[in-house]
């Protein structure tokens, strides 16, 4: 199971589900304390700032971040729920967890998938740049960008609700 949340929902979601692995994509400069209950070793922070495009002074998310993602990903043993959150709960971490959907279930659509986010929230918007970072690190010729294009963009909001995937 992913659980996906904000910054400032963390601890209480990563408490309420039993997780053990958390996925952190934050600006590199945000002041955030792990649970307690996730070893440092199972803590993936990723230190990049929400944009789409290369802003100087700023940190895209690049294909490195997106192979530690992956890899990361491919090592949570699923005995416990992962919880991936970014700042809001909305862009960063919803882009992530598609991805973790994409590289986990590869033998279903990325529509399929996409569709699923969308219903699990409405306020879904992810990242572009990380959709795409995905994308091609997955060999998906362009069918995830095409997919979350379709879903659109999510209702707007400050913070978004946490929700949770089934990896299935």
């Amino acid at each position: 199971m992913i659980h996906v949340c904000s910054l400032a929902r963390l601890h209480e979601t990563v408490e309420t589900c039993g997780a053990r692995h958390v996925i952190t994509l934050v600006n590199g400069n945000t002041v955030l304390t792990r649970p307690n209950n996730v070893d440092p070793a199972n803590h993936l922070f990723l230190g990049i700032n929400d944009i789409a495009e290369e802003i100087e002074g700023l940190v895209a998310p690049e294909a490195g971040h997106m192979h530690e993602l992956l890899d990361f990903v491919q090592s949570w043993p699923r005995e416990a729920p992962l919880v991936i959150h970014c700042y809001a709960g909305i862009s960063r971490s919803t882009a992530a967890a598609y991805a973790t959907l994409c590289a986990l279930l590869p033998e279903r659509s990325e529509h399929e998938l996409a569709l699923r986010l969308r219903h699990a929230s409405p306020t879904a918007t992810p990242n572009p740049r990380i959709v795409a970072l995905a994308d091609q690190a997955l060999r998906r010729e362009g069918r995830m960008i095409t997919a979350i294009a379709a879903i659109g963009r999510g209702a707007d909001a400050y913070e978004g609700e946490p929700f949770y995937l089934p990896v299935e």
